[in-house]
Parts: structure tokens; sequence; C-alpha cells
């Protein structure tokens, strides 16, 4: 077993560096001036395209207690290797969450208030909770990373002694505001439209942050699967396709049956604003991936596999956007686009969170390569994949390191 080194991004940091900078110019002048003064939110229109990525973030966040779940308490060893980055994915993802939380907040001073002025009956005070504890937790679970690092092994036992009950709470925690942040839009069902406004919209919230999470991973083990040294073997892959198409199936027909129970037909085949945006996301996002992952072919291929999960990360995006905004507008007379700022803080902190996670992979035992003597063994594949389109990577090759110890591989 050997380490496997991210590459060295120098086509992205340029271009990362002047998304930073700019993100950060803009949020001093958004808390120079002002909200009002900054962003095209309103009184009408209050929550928009930060509001918006919270939930994309929170929603590709999800990989962390799927995989945990799916290793430390349903016992599946063999997705080991991806515990690791998908710990490292949640951590960025809410921690990138909270930053956004604290920009949009027209008092991010008392972000504190939650702590001490409870109100039960607020989703939001659950939200709240939610996010600082399963933040907490994913702190715990991501510190014997660091720790393996500097060779301190003690606090590594002591934390390995009390993880299983707080990857369980973790994991509560984080099942219980995936689908809280679809509750928040339960108050407005006579401002959502009838596209995207259900009860069954925190189901629908938890079942596609699944898809979109398991997506993510995959996106993941294809950029750094290369040269013989697969970082998670085309079988594994395969699997992991299986459960996303499962999850796209589940969304798709809940989704569909609930509409056509609350009489939805019409505004799904009229053409409009709102139809146009519907099918849209539904296409992209979750029938034509579905399709895609039906076939085996797909699922074992690299370039297939990685297009149908880009796919389904595109179609969650367009979900939450929809839901954030699209659905909120009343076209023509109220719509809502985000001002420069709010574009250039939005592209900003998502810079920042793959910088994040370059940097952190390059110097943390992150990503692991099955080396010659691993028992999990790549099967011939015959043709040669072409390569996986990477923006961010350029020379994907692993590098051996020293070995890790079987005690050490467990420590995420």
């Amino acid at each position: 077993m050997s380490i496997l080194r991210l590459p060295r991004l120098t086509g992205w940091r340029p271009i990362a560096t002047i998304l930073i900078v700019t993100g950060v110019i803009a949020a001093v002048a958004r808390f120079t001036l002002g909200l009002g003064a900054t962003t095209n939110l309103t009184d009408e229109f209050p929550w928009g395209l930060w509001i918006g990525f919270d939930f994309l973030g929170i929603g590709l966040a999800a990989s962390g207690f799927t995989i945990v779940a799916a290793v430390h308490l349903f016992h599946a060893e063999e997705y080991e290797p991806i515990v690791r980055p998908a710990i490292l994915t949640a951590f960025i993802g809410y921690l990138l969450v909270v930053l956004v939380l604290i920009i949009d907040l027209g008092r991010p001073d008392h972000f504190w208030h939650p702590l001490v002025m409870w109100n039960p009956h607020s989703v939001m005070c659950e939200i709240s909770w939610c996010l600082m504890l399963y933040t907490t937790v994913l702190s715990l679970e991501f510190a014997p990373i660091i720790l393996e690092k500097f060779h301190i092994h003690s606090p590594i036992k002591w934390i390995h002694a009390v993880s299983l009950p707080f990857m369980i709470f973790g994991v509560l925690l984080s099942t219980l505001h995936q689908s809280s942040f679809g509750s928040l839009y339960l108050i407005v069902p006579n401002r959502l439209h009838a596209l995207w406004y259900t009860p069954l919209l925190p189901v629908l919230f938890f079942i596609s942050c699944i898809a979109s999470g398991l997506s993510m991973i995959v996106l993941e083990s294809l950029i750094f699967s290369r040269n013989g040294q697969p970082f998670l073997p085309t079988r594994l892959r395969a699997n992991l396709a299986k459960v996303i198409a499962l999850a796209l199936a589940v969304y798709f027909v809940v989704r569909i049956q609930d509409l056509l129970s609350r009489g939805g037909w019409r505004d799904m085949t009229t053409l409009t604003y709102y139809s146009v945006a519907f099918w849209s996301e539904l296409l992209i996002g979750f029938v034509i991936p579905f399709a895609l992952l039906l076939f085996e072919k797909v699922r074992v291929s690299q370039s297939g596999l990685y297009s149908a999960s880009l796919m389904v990360v595109l179609g969650f995006a367009f979900n939450r956007m929809n839901t954030a905004i699209t659905g909120l507008e009343h076209y023509p007379s109220l719509t809502y686009f985000p001002s420069l700022i709010e574009i250039f803080i939005m592209l900003g902190i998502t810079a920042s969170g793959f910088c994040a996670f370059s940097f952190i992979a390059e110097r943390l035992p992150i990503f692991r390569t099955e080396g010659s003597a691993s028992h999990h063994r790549e099967a011939p594949t015959g043709e040669q994949e072409p390569p996986i389109p990477s923006p961010a990577c350029e020379d994907l090759r692993p590098s051996q390191a020293d070995p890790v110890s079987h005690a050490q591989l467990h420590g995420g």
C-alpha cells in the first residue's frame, strides 16, 4: 500500500489565485457597504445565490456520512480507500458552508445566538446545531490523519476508542440536516412553485444528496486512478454506480408520483419558464445518467462513468438553485439575478475549497493506491481508456511513498 500524491496544479493555481483575491475584495465590500448595496437581494427576495450554494455544498459533502456509515457501521471494508477523501471532502465542504452563512447573515456577529437562544420549533435552530456539531465530529474524524502525519500515535488510539459512537452521532446529525434544508421551504407553500414545492421535499433532498455525494466520490476516484495503480478498482466503482443509479431511480419515482398525485401534470407539460428549468434539471441530473448507469459497459468505463457522475452533480446543482431561486421567482414580474459581488464571492469560496483540498491532500496521507501486492487488483480491461478530463490536474502519475501500516490505514 502506498500513498497516491496529488499532482501539482500548475495550470489552475493562477486562476484560483485571481478568483480568491477577487472574492476577498468582494467580501470586504459586502461587509463594508452592507447587503443592500452589494447584492441584488431585496425584502421580496431575501435569499439568493449564497443560500443555493449552501444547499449545493452540503449535498456534495454528503459523501462523508455515506461512506463512513458504509465502511465503519455496515462493514463494507472494500470502500476503505475512499473514507479519507470522503471525510476531507465533507470537512472542507462544511467549513465553506459555514463561511458562506457568515457572509450571508445580516448580522454575522450574532452567529452564536442559536447556542444560547434556543427555539425548538425552528428548523433553522436545528440546522444551526447540526452544522456546528457535525463539523465538530468531522474534525474528530479528520484528526487521526494529521496526527499520523506527525507520528503522534497515542491520541490516535484514544480517538479510535471513542470513534464509533461519534461516527453514529455524525451520521445521525448529517441525516437530520440534509433533509432539514428541504424543510425550510415547507413554510412557503404559496410562494414556491408547485414543480418544487411538496411535503416530501425533505425526503427528496435526502435522497438526492446520497446520489450527488457518491457521484463526487466517483469523480475523485476516476481523476486519481491511473497507470495501473488504481485508486479505486473498477469493480468497486461499478458497485458505487449501481447505488447511484438506485438513488436516482428512487428519487425520480418519488418526485414524479408526488407531482402527479398533486395534479402537477399541467405544470410539467406546459411550456413555461418553470417547466424548462424543471425538465433541464430532471433530464440532466437524473433521467439521462440513470439510463447510462443501467449499462454495465458504462459502469466499468472510466469515460462513461465520469460523464454520468458529472451529469448527476450538475443536475443536483440545478435542483438546489431551482429550489432556492427559480421556484421563488414570479416570472416576469419578480425575478432575481445575483450581482457581480455575489458571483465573485461564490467563485472565490469555490476556488478556496479546491485549493484547500489540493494543499491538504498533497501533504497528508489522504489518497492511497493499491500496490502490486494488494488484495484489490484490477482485472484486465483490454482496451485502453481515454484520459479523464480534469481542468485542475495535468499530470496524474502517482508517486511511491513509504509503506503505511495496517493500523495507520484505519486511522480515517
